[in-house]
């Protein structure tokens, strides 16, 4: 079984306050999984503002793909963040578990990003992506 952990350093003005007041990074851990049930889900996310996990499909390019899933984040740690797949997923598949922004959006608490587009972006930390890879068991 593997564990994964990805972060980034602070240099985002709003990502250096929250860390600065709660001694945490922006960070995904996430274990391969099994997606039998059609859930993926992360052990923790860190998150420096309210927001969304993400599940992109991928592969060992590690380039984001189609959305498959997501879950609200709420400022500060996150447990067992669990999201509904809308595809099916196979064993052997790479997924790549992300934090995405709640902001530049035109509606609040609605998740609005398209592959490509502005509204509930991805978040980057020194233009690194704040995500986990896994792969379906």
């Amino acid at each position: 079984m593997r564990k994964f952990i990805l972060s980034a350093g602070l240099t985002l003005m709003a990502t250096s306050a929250f860390a600065a007041g709660h001694g945490m990074s922006p960070a995904v851990e996430a274990m391969d999984q099994s997606a039998e049930n059609g859930i993926v889900s992360a052990d923790k996310i860190v998150a420096a503002e309210n927001g969304w996990m993400v599940v992109h499909r991928t592969d060992a390019a590690m380039k984001p793909g189609p959305v498959l899933g997501y879950a609200p984040l709420r400022m500060g740690e996150n447990m067992d963040v669990a999201a509904i797949l809308t595809d099916d997923v196979k064993a052997g598949d790479m997924l790549m578990l992300m934090i995405h922004s709640e902001a530049g959006g035109t509606q609040k608490g609605v998740f609005e990003y398209t592959l490509g587009a502005k509204e509930d972006g991805p978040i980057r930390i020194d233009d690194k992506l704040v995500m986990a890879m896994i792969t379906v068991k």
